[in-house]
């Protein structure tokens, strides 16, 4: 289906409909005014060219209209976060009930332990994957230690088996079958950050269940780059990041996912702000606290609008480019990426990210057999920008809405000139 020339990398971007969103972002350059090939956007995601007039319309009315902007400004500040909720429901497959923008990742992963972490002398133990990201890890720790359980003796690690890189579906199927009765919580990375590989987010979830166990996810690296359906799913949280395949801004808001079977459950505790307040009482300070059904009574403050603008910049975009086309899209740049990095017959390098496109997102990690820091600092000073990770991978990330197939055909080219 592949081939291995530029000829064939120029024909699909002509043939590609998304190819024309490249030119919707800013795209680094080297010192010449060249664009870099930028394969960073699981770690930051480029800006798109709109954002900047998005954040000026704010800054208007916040100049012209003051405090008067929260209700009569364009896209009022007030009700600013609900501008954002159909579009970025789309992107995660859930319902808009079940869906709001706030806070950041770790913030909101803490929020929903709060009210889906509930442990008792017996049922009491979380269950995440042994390579999570790190503020994970250390989230899920410190909430074991808030309950005065012992991290030693309350968390379990879904591992890769000796000498393997991925995690096995039937080895998580066995953690249940040993600790099922111990489990509170199991809370899974919906596409690991390191290896790439998506995990089967229904079949966790109906796994989970069966134990009687709560099951949430994190899709920092899920969000904007596979669908992970939600609410058919049936996780009970999630949470996730927008500055990476969101496209919105470094250390941008976060969202957050509760299912719509939790949306009325008023024994569930929640650490409680006005903004999850009924809104037709918000502001007769007077009340107690009436949450907002869905998940919009878990909000805590009322949001920074600038940082919502951005946001709301790059969902128009997704929304323009519709997400089934750019999942379409990244399977076959990825697929392209894999083809070239086969060719190369290089022993030195292994893909460690699964073959499967329905088990990976569009990052493929690759690695490189004695390699150090040295080769991603040579990819860098050849105009290419990925992302290192010790001790021998190099992740990139070819993103449908701004990367091409020259990109990749490009990259693969400079990679095995690098590693002669």
């Amino acid at each position: 289906m592949f081939q291995n020339s530029l000829e064939y990398a120029k024909k699909q971007d002509a043939n590609d409909s998304l190819a024309p969103f490249r030119n919707k972002f800013h795209l680094p350059t080297n010192s010449v005014g060249e664009p870099l090939i930028y394969l960073c956007g699981n770690s930051l995601g480029l800006q798109p060219k709109i954002t900047s007039e998005y954040i000026k319309m704010v800054l208007e009315d916040w100049a012209n209209l003051g405090v008067e902007g929260h209700t009569v400004a364009e896209f009022p500040w007030l009700p600013y976060h609900e501008f954002l909720t159909e579009n970025m429901a789309k992107i995660v497959g859930a319902k808009p009930s079940e869906v709001v923008v706030m806070n950041t990742l770790t913030a909101n992963l803490h929020l929903m332990m709060v009210s889906f972490y509930q442990p008792t002398k017996t049922k009491y133990k979380i269950v995440v994957e042994s390579d999570a990201f790190p503020s994970d890890k250390y989230a899920v720790e410190s909430q074991l230690n808030f309950h005065g359980i012992d991290p030693k003796d309350g968390l379990i690690l879904w591992k890769p088996r000796t000498g393997e890189e991925l995690c096995r579906f039937e080895d998580l199927e066995e953690i249940m079958k040993t600790h099922g009765n111990e489990i509170a919580l199991l809370m899974i990375g919906s596409t690991n950050y390191y290896t790439g590989q998506s995990f089967p987010l229904k079949k966790i979830t109906e796994l989970g269940h069966k134990y009687n166990c709560l099951v949430g996810f994190d899709l920092a690296h899920g969000a904007g780059n596979i669908q992970p359906n939600l609410h058919d799913t049936g996780a009970d949280f999630a949470v996730w990041c927008t500055y990476k395949y969101l496209n919105s801004g470094p250390g941008s808001l976060g969202g957050c996912f509760v299912h719509e079977r939790h949306a009325h459950n008023e024994k569930l505790k929640r650490f409680s702000g006005w903004w999850g307040h009924n809104k037709k009482t918000r502001f007769n300070m007077r009340h107690e606290f009436d949450a907002l059904s869905g998940a919009e009574g878990w909000q805590l403050s009322n949001p920074p609008i600038l940082s919502m603008a951005a946001i709301r910049a790059s969902l128009d975009t997704f929304a323009d480019a519709g997400f089934e086309n750019l999942r379409k899209k990244s399977e076959k740049l990825t697929g392209f990426l894999e083809f070239l990095l086969d060719e190369m017959k290089n022993d030195a390098i292994k893909i460690i990210t699964p073959r499967s496109p329905e088990e990976r997102g569009c990052q493929l990690s690759i690695q490189v057999k004695n390699a150090n820091k040295s080769l991603h600092t040579k990819l860098t000073e050849a105009d290419v920008i990925s992302d290192w990770r010790e001790p021998d991978v190099i992740r990139v990330a070819p993103a449908p809405l701004y990367n091409s197939f020259e990109d990749v055909f490009h990259f693969a080219g400079k990679l095995k000139e690098i590693l002669k």
